[in-house]
């Protein structure tokens, strides 16, 4: 890999006002004169300095650009590193590229440039894998937990787990090697309950939940019978006609999906087909998407017309959560409340009391209060000190053997067999530093970035 300079598009593909080749290797400088040339003459490539010039393939000239030389170990992967800034464009890129690549650089492989860096020691494992969550967050939480971890938050907590556990691993192997002067009453101590606290601070730092928030967002369906609002509710949350709505009931009959970002966090919503029985063949398959979407969402809004009567496709809607929890949203508020619903209202505070919500699509009212109970029902994702999935799965898994080793201290097992955990929780710690990683794991891990980064 050192003796390799590689290239790649390091912005989207596709039209912009901009584009950016990257280059990186010992050959990055040497490529980056071939395929620049200076505007005037007497210029030459100053580090981080951008130049402005042509962008050429032998005496062909391709663009207009500016170029950048940056000198290893003043760079992002470490090495040299060059990047030429274009007018974006597929085949501007594309003949600039072709031009490098047969100048001898390679082309680069997904997250190679961030391999690099790792590899060269500029960022740990965390930080690289933060670069990849920094780049696809899609709310501001996201963003701001993939900032945390790039600034070393992951790799700040499991260093502490580390050090916190090689002083409790210290005094059990000072007994298994000098077993005739330690005892072991004396190295161990109180080792155990010290494990324990260790294990529940790890098990602490995960929240599986608030990781899935923040990488796929939160999952909400709006769900009822036909003709009470559903439609009218997803374009207002959305600020846009996105749903068609009509006075006729059934319009909706596939699902119909939208996205809102609320308190930093990527809300995706679905609005679906009315639930009811109906000899329609097209209809009966949005009813059954519909009852999908509600099993699997994180969220479901069930919205009640307040200005009618419950009827049979009421309670047919509602029976269809199967006890899952729900919002319930009384719409219709800019119209008299129905007196048989008011009284079947009064029967329901179990559930309705609580989280019941007035509101009218038509003039706004209770959408503030629905966003709200929004924000609320999401939680507060991405605060914790571990919010990548792998990082997590480690933590557990290092939890697990420090809690194993504390039942064989509590057991009075040999201390060699508590050894044995301790050194698993250690390697399962050192997988999130990036201290005890394999090839495979690296080309998992950095198999997932974009070409370019």
């Amino acid at each position: 890999m050192e003796q390799t300079t590689i290239a790649a598009l390091a912005t989207p593909p596709g039209r912009g006002g901009l584009a950016v080749i990257r280059i990186s290797g010992p050959r990055a400088e040497e490529a980056l004169r071939q395929v620049f040339r200076p505007a005037s003459p007497g210029i030459s490539l100053i580090e981080r300095t951008l130049v402005y010039g042509w962008a050429v393939d032998g005496q062909r000239v391709i663009d207009e650009c500016m170029a950048v030389m940056m000198r290893a170990p003043r760079s992002y992967t470490r090495e040299d590193v060059a990047e030429i800034q274009f007018h974006g464009g597929a085949q501007v890129a594309g003949e600039l590229l072709d031009a490098l690549f047969a100048l001898g650089v390679a082309p680069a492989e997904p997250g190679e440039f961030t391999k690099r860096a790792f590899l060269n020691g500029r960022v740990d494992l965390s930080q690289a894998e933060a670069v990849m969550r920094l780049v696809s967050a899609t709310g501001r939480r996201a963003k701001d937990a993939a900032l945390r971890q790039l600034k070393g938050g992951a790799l700040r907590f499991a260093q502490e787990a580390q050090r916190d556990l090689l002083r409790l691993m210290s005094g059990v192997t000072a007994a298994i090697d000098y077993p005739e002067e330690i005892s072991e009453e004396e190295a161990v101590g109180d080792a155990a309950p010290a494990l324990e606290a260790l294990a529940g601070r790890l098990e602490s730092a995960c929240d599986e939940r608030g990781a899935r928030i923040l990488e796929e967002g939160f999952h909400v369906v709006i769900c009822g019978k036909p003709n009470v609002g559903k439609s009218s509710l997803l374009n207002a949350l959305m600020m846009e006609d996105r749903a068609i709505v009509t006075e006729l009931p059934g319009t909706t009959r596939d699902l119909v999906t939208g996205a809102i970002e609320l308190g930093g966090v990527r809300f995706h919503l679905k609005d679906t087909a009315g639930i009811r029985e109906s000899g329609d063949a097209v209809e009966k398959i949005g009813v059954r998407r519909a009852l999908d979407a509600m099993r699997g969402a994180d969220c479901r809004l069930m919205v009640l017309d307040a200005s009618r009567p419950v009827d049979a496709e009421d309670l047919a809607a509602l029976d269809a959560l199967g006890g899952r929890p729900a919002l319930y949203l009384l719409n219709k508020a800019d119209l008299p409340r129905d007196p048989g619903f008011a009284s079947w209202l009064d029967t329901q505070a179990h559930f309705c009391a609580k989280a019941g919500i007035s509101l009218s699509t038509r003039t706004g009212k209770g959408l503030d209060a629905l966003r709200s109970a929004l924000m609320e029902q999401a939680g507060e994702p991405g605060d914790g000190a571990l919010s990548g999935a792998r990082h997590m799965r480690l933590a557990r898994e290092a939890a697990g053997s420090l809690l194993s080793a504390a039942r064989a201290l509590r057991g009075g097992l040999p201390l060699d067999l508590c050894a044995v955990d301790l050194n698993a929780a250690l390697a399962a710690l050192g997988g999130i530093t990036g201290d005890n990683v394999s090839e495979a794991l690296l080309d998992e891990v950095f198999s997932s970035f974009c070409v370019g980064k």
